[in-house]
Parts: C-alpha cells; structure tokens; sequence
C-alpha cells in the first residue's frame, strides 16, 4: 500500500472514529437531561464547589475548584465500565476573567466529567503576584502545579481560552514529556501562540476616552497611578459596557452576558493589566505547539473574534497538522459564551475522542 493511500484511509478511519467517539458525551449528558446549551436557567457566577489551595512554584496561593462525578458513577469509572470518559478536563481562563467564565461549559459537564477550573494568578480569589511573575511562562508553570497537586491520577485534557490558551502553550514549551502521556487531550479558544496585535487588548478594558492610548508607554504610565484609572472605570461603566459588547461578541447577545463580562473585567484591578500587559508582545511559542500534534486538538475562534483573530487560530491549526478547525461564524472573543452550544458540541467530541484514543494505547 502507498504511504498517500496509508494517509487517506487513516485520515477517513480518523474521522469516522471522531464522529463515533464524539457521541458518548453528548448520549450521556441526554441520559442525565442535561443539554449542551445548560447554564441558561442558572445565574452567572453561582456554579460552585468546596475551594482548593493550589501552591505555585513560587509560594503563590491559586484558587481551585473541582466538580467531581456523581457518586453513582464512581465505582464504574473505577472498574473502567462507566460510560463516562475517566478523565479530568482543566479548564483555563482569560486575560481579566476569572474561572466563572466557564459557565456554560461547567453547567453541561457538571456531574459527567471530573472538570477543575482555576483563577489565574492576580485573577478572582488567586493570589496577587509579584509583577516579575506575571508572565504567560509563569503561568504554564502555574497550570502544571494545578495538575500535579489536584489530579495526580488519570489523564488531563486541557482547555483554555484566550490567555489560557497561552498558558496551555507554555506548558507545552516547558513540559513537553507531560504532552501524550499526563496530556491526551487540549481545546484552544479564541488564542494565539504570539504575533498579538496588543494594542487590540485594551479595548474592552477601558472607557473609550481612554483606548486611544493603547501603547506600552501609556500601560506604563497608567500603572502608576492605577487606583485612578480603577476610579474612572468606575465611574465610566456605561461606557465600558459598550466596549465590551463591541469587542468581546461578534453578534447580539443578551444583555446578561454582556454585564457578566464586564463585571469580570471590571474587578481586575488595572494594576494588574498593567502587571501582564508586557508579556503579550513578546509572545512567541508557535515552535512549540507542535508537540500537541501528539493527541487530539481542537482549535475554536469566531470569525468575528476583534481581540485574537481567526487569522491566529488557523496559524495555530497549520502548526498542529492533525488538529481540528472550528471556526463559529460572526462570533467574537469570548466564544465560549456568545457560541457555548457549538463549543461544547466540539468539546464533547474532543474529551471522548481523546480518551478513546487514550484507552486504545
């Protein structure tokens, strides 16, 4: 057999083996009544478990939530019979989020798959980090410390959005050995693994007065008098409500959505924008995703995204041969929101294609 028609039939195996896999998530999540587009019944911000200290390298408390499996499911997940993927699925937020940004998706995993979230350092309940360490490295070595610590057994699949996606990128630079072995699986959300156009960043995150001054000198500048700029953010919420509809959705979205992010971006303090902002432009990893060809990546944007563009996540997809390419038409950057039917769609497909794979080795 040719090695072009050995690549041919692997690539229609491949497929039809993901469109078979890609249903055991989805039927299990139907047996439970729990649909892809779960969250819309619940309020932002209320999905909840008991808190976990995670300790960085350098002695940074991160705060950690886990949503374990329904009890009822533990002893066939044990014995390897459960119908469920016996995995856990790390979820990585964004620049100014926080781990609630995950509503959808911990709505429609909730109980089905063992999933952790985490506060990025200086985000939400994490600890305030030491401007040195508010790099995207850092925070690679922040997300092995949550792996290590909180799922010292059994495979990960890693989801990140945004500057989670970085994270995720880093850890693939700094941790290669964990990619294929600890790693079966990782989802890249509306990210990039540099060439950011950083003057895009700050849009949503300031009044419009004051977008215009999008350079590293006036980051700069404003970080030394950041409880000011706090203040005039404050004061100028009608305002930045509107940056945030324009430039974190493509479309129209309920106004909820749009109140939810801002008030993520709100609580960020803009000395902590400040802190990371630096860190983006030299952000240079596109020779290191390759090692995530090794299990099944999807890579998701919005057409629409006006922060890290398409254009981003199909360089990502070149880079990363065998990884799959969604790309939601007319959606923007905060995709798992504005888009989460379709996202949780592909993350369904990914978790259980990912842990077939897994299984088979």
């Amino acid at each position: 057999m040719t090695t072009g028609r050995r690549r041919l039939l692997g690539a229609i195996g491949g497929a039809v083996g993901l469109a078979a896999a890609g249903t055991a998530v989805g039927l299990l999540r139907q047996q439970r009544s729990v649909g892809r587009d779960a969250g819309d019944e619940v309020a932002f911000g209320t999905l909840r478990s008991s808190p976990i200290t995670v300790v960085a390298d350098d002695g940074l408390p991160l705060h950690v939530e886990v949503d374990e499996v329904e009890e009822d499911d533990q002893p066939r997940r044990r014995r390897g019979q459960g119908r469920g993927p016996a995995v856990t699925v790390v979820f990585a937020h964004g620049y100014c989020l926080n781990l609630d940004s995950w509503h959808f998706q911990r709505a429609a995993y909730r109980g089905l798959v063992r999933t952790v979230y985490y506060d990025q350092r200086s985000h939400g309940r994490s600890g305030r980090s030491e401007r040195e360490h508010a790099t995207i490295d850092q925070l690679g070595h922040d997300l092995r410390a949550v792996i290590e610590q909180v799922v010292p057994d059994g495979p990960v699949v890693l989801v990140g959005h945004s500057m989670g996606g970085m994270t995720v990128c880093a850890l693939a630079e700094h941790y290669p050995e964990l990619i294929g072995d600890k790693v079966i699986g990782v989802a890249l959300l509306s990210t990039t693994a540099g060439g950011l156009d950083v003057s895009r960043i700050l849009l949503p995150l300031l009044p419009a007065r004051l977008t215009n001054r999008a350079t590293h000198r006036a980051v700069a500048t404003l970080a030394v008098g950041h409880g000011a700029v706090d203040q005039v953010r404050r004061v100028g919420r009608f305002i930045a409500n509107v940056a945030t509809s324009r430039f974190a959705f493509g479309g129209d979205v309920p106004p909820s959505y749009v109140s939810f992010v801002d008030d993520m971006l709100a609580a960020t303090p803009f000395e902590v924008v400040a802190d990371f902002f630096p860190s983006f432009s030299g952000l240079d990893k596109f020779d290191h995703v390759e090692v995530l060809d090794q299990v099944p990546v999807s890579v998701i944007c919005g057409t629409a995204d006006k922060l890290t563009s398409v254009g981003h996540s199909r360089k990502l997809h070149a880079r990363i041969p065998s990884s799959r390419l969604l790309e939601c038409e007319g959606a923007g950057h905060m995709v798992p929101l504005e888009r989460h039917d379709q996202v949780n769609a592909e993350l369904d497909q990914l978790i259980t294609a990912a842990t077939t794979r897994a299984g088979a080795r």
